[in-house]
């Protein structure tokens, strides 16, 4: 064969492995954003016992199958669940860093956690325990609360800019009081320490209880003004549920039979129910 037509097969043989590595004018695969939620980095759950699904396995423990964010369980149709069935690739990132008795102070080592992860989506819900901890006295500042907020989303914002986040208002703990302190179950269940600076002596109607009980429920509302703010002050990649699961109408069969606080199945289901609409994930 003439030498020129060995270098002009030579130089065919290598265009043709250009275009097959993807070189030249060839189209790029389409990929998933690293950033988009539902890619490969997957969900995280950020806050405390409610996020656990604690209790709703019908033990004082965490079920984190059956959690309203993260859960894989059949029972609750979880935030997860829902993106796993626009996206089957996400199979297994579920990260739920949430933890029983977690105040607000605790998100930002969560919120580490999850950039670890590489979490493209990550849910918030954190403020009953700031009121929970004891007695009035003893509720976390307003002022605190928001620094605390602030500085776990910042953690988030640094390491994973491009992750979508969801900030939940605090459930309406005041309307659990309301349900429940007229159930002999409940008051019985309470009386062993459950959010004492609202539902100690809840049969009560002495002026100072009465107060009390105002007290938590107007740090309950400041906590969740504060939380809008804070996910305003993240920018677009952040919406807030609107006060959607305040919102939430608790009844008794919505709660675990236990300590009559922690919402079971049902509790789970409902809370998914009403997140997912604010998530901007539905479609």
């Amino acid at each position: 064969m003439p030498r020129r037509w060995v270098a002009v097969l030579a130089c065919l043989a290598a265009l043709v492995a250009l275009a097959c590595e993807g070189g030249g004018s060839a189209a790029p695969r389409p990929t998933r954003s690293a950033g988009q939620p539902g890619g490969p980095g997957g969900i995280a759950a950020l806050g405390d016992s409610i996020s656990t699904g604690f209790a709703s396995c019908l033990v004082l423990t965490s079920c984190e199958r059956n959690s309203w964010s993260t859960g894989d369980g059949l029972r609750v149709r979880s935030h997860y669940r829902r993106l796993l069935d626009q996206d089957p690739s996400i199979r297994g990132r579920a990260y739920n860093h949430a933890r029983p008795g977690a105040r607000a102070d605790a998100l930002e080592g969560q919120a580490k956690a999850a950039v670890r992860d590489r979490a493209d989506y990550v849910t918030v819900l954190v403020g009953a325990n700031d009121v929970c901890r004891g007695g009035v006295d003893a509720m976390t500042p307003v002022a605190e609360f928001r620094a605390d907020v602030d500085r776990g989303l910042r953690a988030l914002r640094t390491g994973r800019p491009k992750a979508r986040v969801l900030v939940v208002s605090i459930p309406d703990l005041y309307r659990l009081w309301e349900v429940g302190h007229g159930d002999a179950r409940a008051t019985r269940a309470w009386r062993r320490g459950v959010c004492p600076a609202l539902l100690a002596n809840a049969t009560s109607t002495a002026p100072a209880d009465r107060s009390r009980r105002a007290a938590v429920r107007d740090r309950i509302d400041a906590y969740n003004a504060e939380l809008v703010a804070a996910c305003r002050a993240y920018g677009s990649r952040c919406r807030h549920d609107g006060g959607a699961v305040h919102r939430v109408r608790f009844t008794l069969d919505m709660l675990n039979p236990l300590d009559w606080f922690h919402p079971n199945v049902n509790g789970q289901g409902r809370l998914a129910e009403v997140t997912w609409g604010s998530s901007g994930l539905a479609d």
